[in-house]
């Protein structure tokens, strides 16, 4: 389910007729108070929350809160609505956790595509985070070793293997699929920024990694992924075959691109996934740090 969070009757209606064509069930509330009871009665039945800022009773920033410090819910995504030049307000609400967002007036297109966005983010994370196993050597037992991956599965499989070494492996396993992802997509594949935005928008971004996967030029390329564990720490080592990018402007979210449909892999691993997160070089390596 969707929940549709305004005190404005007319915004619930166009939202509402905006995203008719999202397979989910839309559910509404009238303000923040109704919104965190129905949040609270089914904290496990929603795949993502748009929600206004300025609202009676409850408004969206403390909303926002209590999604985020509730242990069933702080994976959720938000996506906030607020007035594009309204800066100040965006920096807030990404350190309240809020990585999505729509500016006012909104389009039916943008509606859409950043809706289908953070469902999308949400349900991988909710993927990654089961318990289901696949057939691979498992490494429990070691201190250190070195791994290949190429395609997205094998990405997927480390990520849910290496994750379980850690001691919150649900926080972790976005982080290292997010990581790889990048390794294989932008180094590897050569996707830029600007071609995954175009193949997001046309539903094609999967069709294309596994195209390009199968091409002679990248077939050969892998990523690497180097376990190691102290007595403080595991040490997760990332690097692939490209030639590196410039990194900064992604080890935060930027109130410039929160209204893209991606662009918060790097920043949500470093806040959410790991205690310390550096690119190395010219971008092709990087190393990710939880402490134990």
């Amino acid at each position: 389910m969707i929940l549709i969070v305004d005190d404005s009757k007319v915004a619930r209606i166009t939202l509402q007729d905006y995203l008719q064509s999202v397979s989910r069930q839309l559910v509404m509330a009238e303000d923040g108070v109704e919104a965190w009871e129905l949040l609270e009665k089914n904290p496990n039945g929603y795949s993502a929350v748009l929600l206004d800022r300025i609202m009676p009773r409850m408004d969206g920033m403390e909303v926002l809160k209590k999604i985020k410090g509730h242990d069933s819910l702080k994976y959720l995504p938000v996506i906030m609505q607020t007035a594009k030049n309204e800066e100040h307000e965006i920096l807030e609400g990404i350190r309240a956790g809020a990585y999505y967002y729509l500016t006012k007036p909104y389009s039916r297109e943008a509606v859409r595509l950043i809706t289908l966005a953070a469902i999308s983010d949400f349900e991988k994370h909710e993927l990654l985070s089961e318990n289901r196993q696949k057939t691979i050597s498992d490494t429990s037992t070691q201190v250190k070793s070195q791994l290949t991956f190429r395609t997205m599965e094998e990405a997927e499989i480390l990520s849910k293997l290496l994750s379980r070494k850690c001691p919150h492996p649900q926080k972790v396993v976005v982080g290292l699929w997010e990581l790889m992802i990048n390794a294989i997509e932008h180094g590897n594949l050569g996707i830029s920024y600007a071609e995954k935005s175009e193949l997001m928008e046309n539903g094609k971004w999967e069709d294309e990694v596994r195209r390009r996967t199968t091409l002679p030029e990248y077939s050969a390329k892998t990523g690497m992924v180097k376990f190691e564990q102290t007595s403080t720490e595991i040490l997760f080592h990332i690097r692939d075959e490209g030639n590196g990018f410039d990194w900064t402007p992604y080890l935060e979210i930027s109130p410039e691109r929160v209204f893209d449909t991606h662009g918060r892999g790097i920043a949500m691993s470093k806040n959410k996934s790991f205690d310390r997160l550096k690119y190395i070089g010219k971008g092709n390596e990087v190393l990710a740090v939880v402490k134990l």
